[in-house]
């Protein structure tokens, strides 16, 4: 059987540095631990200004220029002017050690759709990732991501990893459009998303040549990280908004029928439970919305988001009419009592919080659903 050819991607911008380094480990393990494969060098430069494509070339390396700025948009334009059957990538920078590249391609060829290159372990060097990466960044978005899309069998150990190896085929079913940092955690949920059979080889990280300036921002690109993370789950929006709308609505109407209850030496339900309540069920709501705003863009949907957003315009019409008459009743009710009392301070009870927050929550939902058939249009 004909073995699997491999194609090693090297995104680059402005690495003349470092990019020696990384193309002779190349050249090495293509000589020795992979000579009985076809390997295809491919940097992928993102609009360099200084040596990186000249010295790229002397290596023997084929250049190809990407034209749209950005990490991932480099990492995709490199993987789609290939047609090895798998993918290898790591940064031009030398952190990661392409003298390691075998073992994650060994480990893909048994199987795998996508095997990432485990940092934290024993072999992380000192000073080679930054206190906040470390300890909150990635364990943070490492969790965020098992707690949406893996299973017990699955878990994700390194979010961030840069070095990875992975089945091209499937890389192309994942449907990547991200073009910065983002691209690795779009990378994984998708992949996640698609089932892929994803394994982990520890590797080690080394620290930035002294004098390079890193292209990565902490606080910018943990962003674009975390939003790529959620954007591709509806689901975690619908439930939690749900959760906490559910919760604050059925409070407020106990306050209103029963409250204020004494429990021990605290009073609970009463107007002031009541508008801590009102306050989270806008945040519920706020969230609920969100989810059903990205579920125009999504497939695999909760059914209460699928039947909103495919709602007939008739339907949306008289479904938008009658919340806003129910929602505006309550509303007109507190005008009218406000009116009774010659329009000077209203009396501040129970009746007013619900007749607020009756009007509020239908007022609010309606313009979600409003919102969403919108962004459909666009």
């Amino acid at each position: 059987m004909k073995n699997p050819s491999l194609s090693i991607i090297v995104p680059c911008l402005n690495e003349e540095k470092t990019l020696p380094i990384v193309l002779e480990k190349i050249l090495s393990i293509k000589q020795n631990d992979l000579k009985d494969f076809s390997v295809r060098i491919i940097v992928s430069d993102n609009g360099s200004t200084d040596n990186s494509i000249e010295i790229a070339k002397s290596f023997g390396a084929e250049v190809v220029h990407c034209e749209t700025r950005g990490y991932g948009a480099a990492l995709d334009f490199g993987i789609k002017s290939t047609d090895s059957d798998y993918i290898i990538f790591a940064d031009a920078d030398d952190t990661y050690d392409f003298l390691e590249a075998p073992k994650l391609f060994f480990e893909a060829i048994k199987g795998y759709d996508l095997v990432i290159g485990n940092r934290l372990n024993k072999n992380l060097k000192k000073q080679s990732m930054p206190f906040l990466h470390r300890y909150l960044g990635t364990p943070i978005l490492n969790a965020i991501i098992n707690f949406l899309y893996t299973k017990s069998d699955n878990k994700i150990k390194d979010c961030n990893s840069g070095f990875r190896c992975f089945n091209r085929k499937a890389y192309l079913n994942w449907d990547i459009v991200g073009t910065g940092m983002e691209f690795a955690s779009e990378m994984l949920v998708k992949a996640l998303s698609c089932n892929a059979k994803i394994s982990h080889i520890d590797i080690t990280l080394y620290p930035d040549k002294e004098g390079r300036v890193p292209h990565l921002k902490t606080w910018r690109d943990g962003m674009r990280h975390l939003l790529q993370i959620l954007v591709e789950s509806p689901k975690f929006f619908y439930q939690a908004g749900t959760f906490l709308f559910l919760f604050s609505f059925i409070g407020i109407i106990l306050g209103w029928l029963v409250g204020p209850v004494k429990i021990g030496i605290f009073n609970i339900l009463g107007i002031h439970s009541m508008l801590i309540l009102l306050f989270l069920g806008v945040i519920g709501l706020s969230i609920f919305s969100i989810g059903l705003g990205l579920s125009t863009k999504k497939k695999n949907l909760p059914k209460v988001y699928n039947y909103l957003i495919n709602l007939s315009e008739d339907k949306l019409f008289w479904f938008s009419v009658l919340t806003l008459i129910i929602s505006l009743g309550f509303i007109l009710i507190l005008f009218i009592l406000w009116a009774r009392n010659g329009f000077s301070n209203i009396d501040f009870s129970k009746d007013t919080i619900f007749f607020v927050s009756i009007g509020t929550f239908g007022i609010q939902l309606v313009s979600s659903i409003i919102f969403s058939h919108l962004i459909k249009r666009v």
